[in-house]
């Protein structure tokens, strides 16, 4: 199957957030200035870096979706060059979906390739790469998936945590850097660190924006197209059922990722009576051991097949999912409203990379959010890539990306 196409509609979902308040990262300011994040660190041996002179899997404290200390991990890369006179900087990746299930947790995998490819890039340039799993991914308690403050927050204490156990053998400025999931994520750890002086900028790939929008207008209009491509012969037959899989699996993490923060939710409402037990895959029977993507995914595409072979004449959009009114739901509402990222200015500079062939986070809804930025004042580069797909994009533009970080903070 055509990867673009299977995966093409719905890294969306992995998009949308908590509102963000006004708060920072300073020390004056915070509340956990007088507090130490750093728990303990291990080694990774999973997979290997070239450029690492050592992977540690990091465990932090740091405040939950319920203002709860709570343990978190991260993967921290040291770079093989030399240890500049006045520290080493910090550049923080924050991944895209993998699923809501501690198993699928990046510190327990083998590296994504597309994350390997650009942290292989900034280990050679001699920047010490951390990476968050996020709260609740591979340590206790539901991932709130989609929350930006709790993806932010990831990213912030992470940092913090390494700072307090390595002191001067850390400059102290830092980036962050997110596809997908985590180029919102990216975005609300810039809003949320528009007072800390040590941070420098962001970048954030197809960041995952207007999920009601997305859902409720393109990717029903999306599917329909592909499947006259399908009749056409443009693409492969099967491939909307791919992608309304794929759209029904971030559906079901989003809302068992409110759970976290609002445990009376009952996230089963949202859908149809047939496609609830598969959504139910995604909570597993504790909220950490759901099925990760893949699988969540290969459930949802084999029962829509199944009901197609069923029920004759029937098609993709006729399967069962969502619940037509779902966006009515008070909470979701709420939800969709509250998690846009991007709606304030950011005092620091902003890279947004985007295909124009993206089909989960279209090309239009992230060009209206890097103009809304640029007129509330920030400093946005946007680079649009020219038929590039949803993961493809920020691949493509690997060396600018490398090349903005240097000149926003160089590592020396």
């Amino acid at each position: 199957m055509n990867n673009i196409l299977k995966r093409s509609l719905l890294a969306i979902t992995c998009g949308a957030t908590l509102f963000l308040a006004a708060c920072n990262d300073d020390d004056d300011n915070n509340q956990w200035s007088t507090n130490k994040s750093y728990v303990s660190e291990k080694t990774y041996n999973l997979d290997s870096m070239t450029s690492a002179a050592s992977v540690k899997v990091m465990t932090y404290n740091m405040p939950n979706v319920l203002g709860e200390t709570k343990k978190a991990t991260a993967m921290v890369f040291l770079p093989k060059t030399s240890r500049p006179a006045n520290g080493w900087k910090v550049v923080v990746w924050e991944h895209g979906t993998v699923g809501i299930g501690d198993s699928c947790a990046p510190s327990n995998n083998a590296f994504n390739p597309r994350f390997k490819n650009m942290a292989e890039s900034l280990l050679a340039e001699g920047y010490v790469v951390i990476a968050p799993d996020y709260e609740g991914l591979g340590t206790a308690g539901v991932h709130p998936y989609l929350n930006l403050k709790s993806e932010a927050n990831s990213a912030i204490y992470a940092v913090k945590a390494y700072k307090d156990h390595y002191g001067n053998q850390v400059n102290g400025q830092w980036m962050s850097v997110g596809q997908s999931q985590g180029g919102h994520g990216s975005l609300g750890t810039a809003e949320l660190s528009n007072n800390d002086s040590n941070y420098k900028g962001a970048v954030a790939g197809a960041p995952a924006s207007s999920l009601g929008y997305i859902i409720s207008v393109v990717a029903p209009q999306a599917i329909k197209n592909l499947l006259q491509q399908e009749q056409e012969g443009k693409v492969p037959v099967g491939t909307a059922v791919e992608v309304y899989a794929e759209l029904l699996a971030y559906a079901a993490y989003t809302t068992v990722g409110i759970t976290a923060y609002e445990p009376k939710f009952n996230y089963r409402e949202i859908f149809q009576e047939r496609s609830r037990a598969i959504a139910e895959f995604a909570e597993g029977t504790t909220g950490e051991n759901g099925l990760c993507l893949d699988d969540l995914h290969n459930k949802f595409a084999a029962d829509i097949r199944d009901f197609m072979v069923k029920n004759g004449g029937k098609t993709v959009l006729d399967y069962p999912g969502l619940a037509g009114d779902f966006q009515e739901n008070q909470t979701v509402k709420k939800f969709l409203v509250d998690n846009q990222p991007a709606t304030k200015k950011i005092n620091t500079p902003v890279m947004i990379i985007q295909g124009t062939a993206d089909m989960a986070v279209p090309y239009p809804v992230t060009n209206a959010l890097q103009q809304g930025l640029k007129d509330m004042g920030t400093d946005v580069t946007f680079l649009p890539v020219v038929g590039a797909s949803h993961t493809q994009a920020i691949v493509e533009m690997n060396p600018q990306l490398v090349a903005f970080i240097k000149a926003k903070m160089p590592a020396n």
